[in-house]
């Protein structure tokens, strides 16, 4: 109790109820305690894990306290099986109910499809096929599941911070009395990333303890952790705009809300004194105090990116080939390009990013099924059908707008036959088979037009060309390695064009309406090019056409849709510059998503904004035939905007620890700030280094960049862990596009390096935008400024 100097004794049973009231805790302010399925989760459940028909292990799984994690069963005992012994919640992508995945297909008809259901997760971790020991069991599991990541996304960050902070608590009190030691509390320092000295973690621990007892309790506790997670930098923000220091009146307020660039308006700023104060007093007379004014700081409302580029701001009634599109290289694939599986689940993860343009490799399979991988490696294989029928129940999860299916053709005309019939009957009519007006288009139809629509991207027959039998007609295949094979040989003989001919069944190639895939043959003629005419460019082509032909290829493709795949030499499945891309207006720009890393990082950042809907628009400089956009000199055109860009580096908070396996290891964290665009636009600087803080290390850094042309530009922010010894450790990172960036005190949420979510880790950052000494700071009177001066 407080202020005494001991613990009356209390006898077992009220201490096992204790336990179990402190075990229900974060569940309590998860809001579940009441449901069922949690407390079934917590009590845990005796499944079987499943990889094939003799691989069937019987496993336990268990929700943890923390309400967060679940711990799995496992009898390896390497390094790498003990860290996958749990996973977090916001690891999972998704939870498929029944027999979908692989494994599970294969026992269809011999285990209870009721009692089946697969954990997704992002990133490269393999799935986890689970039978449950009744119906009951597993829809508990599959509901439970599905009730947290709904949860866990609708938290504030408060709640982030508070659910954080007392996870750690728990695993700190190592007798789990509730109370914490000296020694305690220097653990929970080390397990937060802070390095105190000596002096102040002893005098703050005696401050707090106010028993006198060398014992902090609950009460204690928290005010220990109040000054700890306290944010000077914050409540300097707080009194600048304060004249008395203690509180911002409502004109003080709108001070503050006109300096970050946004709505200064009374009832604005009245609104927001109602939703983040808590303070009766202060709210009742319209004032903000500081825990108000910190909650307000905390909220999405101060996101780095736009809020209103959260959902769907663009225009969508523009052709196709105005539109940045969202685009995957071997969908199919969760690794690298010779060895690794074929699968239906990288198709769940792509689509559910927001990708807009998948891959199938298809070729010829066992009894007259086709089946897809990549051609002629030790890749395995996975069915056409199965991958349609993902496809159909993912394709619109994520976004409303036409979904491309890129398919490289290799199967017999019998076999093409069979995709054509499956993708009828699976996709029914989400799948587009004729033009949407029976009139010839002189440009591409819009997203809006295409709303809910599957396209194929594929070769097609043309009738002048003729028949070359009952079977079929002669066509090139439609994309990566026989679109080289076909480029190279474009200019050789008729005679020998037959060589890269293939038959085409008819049934498939009526089924390409919008996406006819054809070889590149030059920049003549571009206006009179029908717009449905696509062509696919390996990386090389692609950036040999944007050096030496760029104004061209940028026309080109304002009206024709482009596609871009990675070398074939990327064997391990790494990934080229999509910027480079980008700035020749290139749409489909395909990546490998299973590999993470600074490209991915670019490709989500650009389809961040527009709802994540995968379609972006380009800008009107890359959108004309007549445009003189040069996206290697661009001095002076279209597009050039000089703008400059001053980032101020304040803080960061909670960033995790790298080295989990040492306690005492802490990081020493410096913030990177790159700008990805044109090549004249192409920065990058840093931080200097903090030691021995990650929980609130503070730089107070200002880095200043200049833009020539800020609309194709992206912002990226990277943390990392400094080595003296070796090369830097990723810590997080967080990328945007310059258009979507937020002016004045913002928070930059952090992500793991798979674009998952690295909560509660933030930056704090302020940010200036000038533009010919003008401080902009909007962006729609960016764009104002920039449409009046065009």
């Amino acid at each position: 109790m407080l202020g005494s100097g001991k613990t009356p004794s209390t006898s077992p049973k009220e201490q096992r109820r204790k336990v179990a009231e402190k075990t229900m805790d974060p569940i309590r302010r998860l809001g579940l305690l009441d449901n069922e399925d949690i407390r079934v989760m917590m009590q845990g459940s005796n499944m079987v894990k499943v990889r094939s028909s003799r691989w069937q292990k019987s496993r336990s799984l268990r929700l943890l306290e923390d309400g967060l994690t679940v711990w799995c069963e496992s009898t390896k005992s390497s390094r790498k099986a003990k860290a996958q012994q749990t996973f977090a919640v916001t690891e999972v992508e998704c939870v498929r109910e029944g027999c979908q995945s692989e494994a599970l297909r294969r026992l269809s008809g011999s285990v209870p499809e009721n009692r089946c259901f697969t954990v997704v997760f992002r990133g490269a971790r393999k799935s986890l096929d689970l039978l449950g020991s009744c119906e009951d069991e597993a829809q508990r599991w599959v509901r439970g599941l599905r009730t947290l990541k709904e949860r866990i996304a609708n938290m504030t960050q408060k709640e982030k911070l508070d659910h954080w902070i007392r996870g750690y608590l728990r695993r700190a009190d190592q007798n789990q009395d509730g109370k914490m030691s000296y020694d305690e509390i220097k653990r929970l320092l080390q397990m937060i990333n802070i390095d105190l000295s000596e002096h102040y973690a002893r005098s703050l621990f005696k401050r707090c303890d106010r028993s006198g007892d060398g014992r902090l309790d609950h009460i204690e506790i928290e005010e220990f952790c109040r000054e700890l997670m306290r944010r000077p930098e914050l409540d300097a923000v707080f009194r600048h705009y304060s004249s008395n220091g203690c509180v911002l009146s409502t004109a003080e307020l709108r001070d503050f809300l006109g300096d970050q660039g946004e709505d200064a308006s009374l009832n604005h700023a009245q609104s927001l004194i109602l939703t983040y104060e808590l303070n009766d007093w202060a709210q009742k007379n319209q004032f903000m105090t500081q825990n108000g004014f910190t909650m307000y700081m905390l909220s999405r409302e101060n996101d780095v990116l736009n809020p209103d580029h959260t959902r769907v701001y663009q225009d969508m009634t523009h052709p196709l080939a105005r539109y940045f599109i969202s685009s995957s290289h071997n969908t199919y694939l969760t690794k690298d390009q010779v060895t690794s599986a074929s699968s239906t689940e990288p198709y769940i993860r792509a689509l559910n990013q927001g990708c807009r343009c998948v891959e199938l490799d298809c070729w010829d399979g066992d009894k007259g099924e086709p089946v897809i991988y990549h051609g002629h490696t030790l890749t395995s294989k996975v069915p056409f059908k199965e991958v349609i029928e993902t496809i159909a129940q993912y394709a619109f999860k994520a976004s409303p707008y036409p979904l491309i299916l890129s398919l490289e053709n290799h199967c017999s005309v019998e076999q093409q036959a069979v995709m054509a019939k499956h993708l009828r009957a699976i996709l029914g009519n989400k799948l587009l088979t004729k033009p949407l007006s029976g009139q010839p288009q002189k440009d591409l139809p819009s997203p809006e037009e295409l709303k809910g629509r599957i396209l194929v991207k594929g070769k097609k027959q043309i009738p002048h060309l003729g028949q070359l039998g009952k079977t079929g007609s002669c066509a090139s295949f439609s994309s990566s390695s026989d679109d080289e094979l076909a480029s190279s040989t474009k200019n050789t003989p008729k005679k020998d064009s037959a060589k890269v001919c293939s038959k085409l069944s008819p049934e498939l190639s009526e089924l390409v309406v919008y996406c006819r895939s054809v070889p590149f043959r030059g920049f003549e003629n571009a206006s009179e090019k029908p717009p449905n005419e696509m062509s696919s460019f390996s990386e090389s082509e692609a950036l040999r056409l944007i050096k030496d032909s760029g104004k061209l290829f940028v026309r080109h493709n304002s009206r024709q849709l482009s596609r871009i795949y990675p070398s074939g030499q990327r064997l391990q499945s790494s990934n080229y510059d999509p910027q480079e891309m980008w700035n020749g207006g290139c749409q489909m720009v395909a990546l490998n998503f299973q590999t993470s890393g600074e490209q991915m990082d670019l490709n989500q950042g650009r389809f961040l904004p527009n709802g994540r809907c995968g379609y972006v628009l380009k800008p009107s400089f890359l959108c004309s035939l007549t445009s003189n956009f040069n996206p290697e000199n661009t001095g002076g055109g279209p597009g050039h905007v000089p703008t400059q860009l001053t980032i101020r580096i304040i803080s960061a908070q909670q960033l995790p620890k790298i080295n989990t396996e040492k306690a005492s290891s802490i990081v020493d964290p410096q913030v990177w700030v790159e700008i990805h665009g044109v090549a004249i636009d192409n920065a990058r600087d840093k931080t200097h280094r903090i030691d021995n803080n990650g929980f609130n290390p503070q730089w107070n850094c200002t880095l200043s960049f200049q833009m020539q042309v800020p609309e194709l530009a992206l912002v990226r922010f990277v943390v990392e862990d400094h080595d003296h010894t070796a090369k830097n450790d990723f810590v997080g990172q967080f990328t945007l596009p310059f258009t979507s960036l937020r002016t004045g005190y913002r928070h930059v949420h952090l992500l793991k390096a798979d674009g998952s979510s690295l909560s509660p880790a933030t930056l704090f950052i302020h940010v200036k935008v000038t533009r010919k000494g003008v401080i902009i700071k909007t962006v729609s009177e960016r764009i104002t400024m920039t449409k009046s001066k065009a």
